[in-house]
């Protein structure tokens, strides 16, 4: 595991966010990072249904798509998040864990592009799908 994999994911181990809502690391390597969160009652937004809550669901998908920022062999540093655009496409089925793939696929002097999709036991039928740029630290 290179230095800034190491990083990427010791990044991700310490987030607050992270650990309350349960996120594991699957794997992350070369600009792309796999991020899955368990079902958790205590995420619920829908009573009534046992659906997920969106911001859990969008909390999970900026982190992966950060990992997979911080783990690209062009990015030399840190990441923030700059515009995140997250289309739900449908719930997540109560009970299951999501899974979270995100791939930076364009690194500029200053600017990452990432694309992320969100998944439950159903890979065919994304949960959601998101569009992203984070910042670029320290590029020359």
């Amino acid at each position: 595991m290179t230095d800034k994999i190491k990083l990427a994911a010791s990044f991700i181990k310490a987030l607050p966010h992270s650990a309350a809502l349960g996120m594991q690391l699957q794997s992350i390597e070369a600009g792309t990072a796999v991020i899955s969160m368990p079902y958790n009652d205590q995420l619920v937004g829908d009573p009534k249904t046992g659906v997920i809550h969106g911001g859990a669901v969008s909390a999970l998908m900026d982190t992966c798509c950060g990992a997979a920022v911080m783990s690209h062999p062009s990015n030399p540093a840190g990441t923030a998040t700059m515009d995140l655009r997250i289309e739900y496409l449908r719930a997540a089925v109560p009970g299951q864990t999501i899974t979270t793939t995100a791939t930076c696929y364009h690194v500029t002097r200053s600017v990452a592009f990432v694309r992320a999709q969100a998944m439950d036991e159903d890979s065919d039928n994304p949960v959601a799908i998101a569009t992203g740029t984070f910042t670029v630290e320290g590029k020359r």
